[in-house]
């Protein structure tokens, strides 16, 4: 790799990040525009429910507290699928790692409740990493191997994930008592501890950020980054360039699903202290969202993670203080998502309002 390679980005996608950036931005403000006016139809103050929307989500140390905690899992899911993207593949079957990864690091932390602290936890985050590593990988192996096309693979693989959790809860890993498709309790060393005294945030979100520091080291700052890009933006040039591209095909559905895997050890370690059948409302689904609207660059889901993370929290609070119904913020959402794909329509006037 050339010195210039290992730099970083150059000047050229530089330029096209902070074009991406304005694309994104802007497809929010739509977004939120677009609100305000269903606000207004609902007879409602767009200034008041928004307000009440930002309160919230970053009013307190509390609320501030649960929305960075919500914006884990989606920090870790929207990375996989951003390495995913940058790769030219399609992992959408987060949500199936995430699934497998969280039962297996329950399973570690249930099977050795004893262990110290600083074995226990390193043992339960390279186990949910393995696992969801395991199952993104069969969608890579189908993927060269057959030819089957991994959005089918990853879709069908989630439903199978989420289907054999739910009868490991449902029998052998199922509480003593038989009342919920659940398992017993972690024990406190298996816990994550509070970031913030008096919030449910824990520790995870560190990890977190240091995940999005290490996927943007890789993707920018590293060879095997380099190659993955190449290979994502033209394959058949990297495969004349003499790249492995079946090997970072599959590197890229390996640390996809590491990182998915992850996301659910994040919720059980953290929030649930145990795992449950409907650990996720989505997690791995919100993530392609997450990852679309950060430009598949690592600060960029970081960022989008904490916007999604502050709309689903501040929703109810927006429905207590101004009648507007917390289902709003999902429709914001989806227009979010509408407005990224659009973003070439964007993106087109701008380079038109540049020439002129």
């Amino acid at each position: 790799m050339s010195s210039s390679e290992a730099a970083g980005p150059s000047p050229s996608s530089a330029l096209a990040g902070r074009s991406e950036f304005v694309s994104s931005l802007l497809a929010v403000v739509l977004a939120l525009a677009v609100g305000a006016v269903l606000i207004l139809a609902w007879g409602a103050s767009p200034v008041t429910a928004y307000a009440a929307l930002l309160d919230g989500a970053f009013g307190s140390w509390n609320s501030l507290g649960e929305t960075l905690l919500r914006a884990i899992p989606l920090t870790f899911t929207g990375l996989a699928i951003a390495i995913a993207f940058r790769g030219g593949t399609f992992n959408l079957g987060a949500e199936g790692q995430l699934f497998l990864g969280a039962t297996a690091a329950a399973w570690v932390g249930l099977a050795i409740p004893t262990l110290p602290a600083p074995l226990l936890i390193p043992a339960m985050i390279v186990t949910a990493a393995f696992v969801g590593a395991l199952w993104s990988l069969l969608a890579g192996v189908l993927k060269l191997r057959f030819g089957a096309n991994e959005l089918i693979t990853t879709i069908m693989l989630n439903y199978i994930a989420i289907l054999f959790v739910s009868y490991l809860l449902r029998g052998p890993l199922q509480e003593a008592a038989g009342y919920l498709p659940q398992t017993e309790r972690l024990s406190a060393n298996a816990r994550f501890p509070a970031l913030i005294a008096g919030t449910r945030l824990h520790l995870g979100f560190l990890l977190a950020l240091a995940a999005v520091v290490l996927a943007h080291i890789a993707l920018w700052h590293t060879s095997w980054g380099f190659k993955l890009r190449v290979v994502g933006l033209n394959a058949r040039a990297a495969l004349n360039a003499g790249y492995n591209v079946r090997l970072l095909t599959l590197s890229a559905f390996v640390v996809s699903g590491v990182l998915a895997g992850l996301a659910g050890y994040m919720e059980v370690v953290g929030v649930q202290r145990r795992m449950i059948e409907n650990l996720s409302p989505g997690f791995g689904y919100t993530g392609i969202i997450v990852a679309l609207l950060g430009q598949t660059s690592p600060f960029g889901v970081l960022a989008a993670a904490i916007l999604f993370a502050g709309l689903q929290v501040g929703g109810s609070t927006m429905q207590t203080a101004s009648g507007v119904p917390s289902t709003l913020t999902t429709i914001i959402q989806g227009l979010v998502v509408l407005f990224v794909i659009g973003r070439g329509a964007v993106d087109l006037f701008l380079a038109r309002r540049g020439a002129k």
